[in-house]
């Protein structure tokens, strides 16, 4: 089964066809139907590492100041609790507890799902990020899933490898500052040539800029370390940074990519009136 890292941007993406959101609708429909999907996401990070466990998964609107239309979505997939079980034999000795009422399907999840598997008939379980474990670990963690791509299940990361709102600026909507850029690049230079490593991009020099917050960086680790355990060479899906500092960039393994996907215009689901300091992307 195919692995993928998608920068997901904002939750109005989940409504938006975009060149974005047309890439992961193309990968939906590139990949085999997944027994499951397990999603780290961003929009998931507490003090622990945790699995949804339970059978019917709410839809969270994890999110404030957007229309009413980005509320009312509902993805409505099954869970599938006893895949908790697995995860947590995997990762031993690391403990992974499973989490039967407190979460769900976070907007991380549902505005990447809602194109790629419009149907929601598809199992889904997230698993958490944990905050107070290092870089290293989450790579390790990713590492240690990777046999769960054999048991049919589709693991996609969603997050943002460059995601610095307070940066963000409405008049650069299809570029990014220098940093950013070099950051990204940087990234990706990583997942290719060494991907086991990747936790040392935090001595980047523009690692602060390009990630002032871990969430939306820890869901690439977790693909760097899936890519460490297979030995594979990711694939572009699509490429850009939007907004002078929110990274877009998404990658697959194990996938075909859609064929041009990695440049042209902007499209990271922003409107001109939104504003990023009261949202949460």
């Amino acid at each position: 089964m195919p692995v993928a890292f998608i920068g997901h941007g904002s939750p109005l993406n989940a409504l938006e066809s975009n060149r974005y959101t047309q890439a992961w609708a193309a990968f939906g429909e590139s990949v085999p139907t997944p027994r499951a999907i397990l999603s780290i996401s961003a929009h998931w990070f507490i003090n622990a590492t945790a699995v949804t466990a339970m059978p019917s998964p709410r839809t969270i609107h994890d999110f404030f100041g957007f229309p009413q239309e980005l509320f009312d979505v509902e993805y409505p997939a099954p869970g599938l609790p006893e895949l908790t079980e697995e995860i947590a034999d995997l990762a031993r000795p690391k403990w992974v507890g499973g989490d039967v009422d407190s979460w769900g399907i976070d907007h991380g999840t549902w505005s990447v799902l809602t194109h790629m598997f419009p149907d929601a008939n598809v199992p889904v379980v997230q698993l958490s990020l944990n905050a107070y474990k290092p870089l290293e670990y989450h790579v390790e963690l990713g590492a240690s899933l990777a046999s769960l791509r054999d048991a049919g299940v589709l693991i996609v990361g969603s997050g943002n490898i460059v995601h610095n709102l307070r940066s963000m600026d409405s008049s650069k909507p299809s570029e990014g500052f220098d940093w950013a850029q070099r950051f990204d690049e940087a990234a990706g230079e990583v997942l290719r040539d060494r991907p086991g490593d990747a936790a040392a991009l935090q001595d980047h020099p523009d690692f602060a800029k390009a990630v002032p917050t871990p969430d939306h960086f820890l869901p690439m680790l977790h693909f760097a370390g899936l890519l460490a355990a297979s030995g594979e060479q990711p694939d572009t899906l699509v490429g850009g940074v939007d907004y002078g500092s929110l990274s877009m960039t998404s990658y697959t393994a194990g996938a075909q990519c859609p064929p041009g996907a990695e440049n042209g215009g902007h499209g990271a689901g922003l409107s001109d009136s939104t504003d990023p300091s009261n949202t949460n992307l």
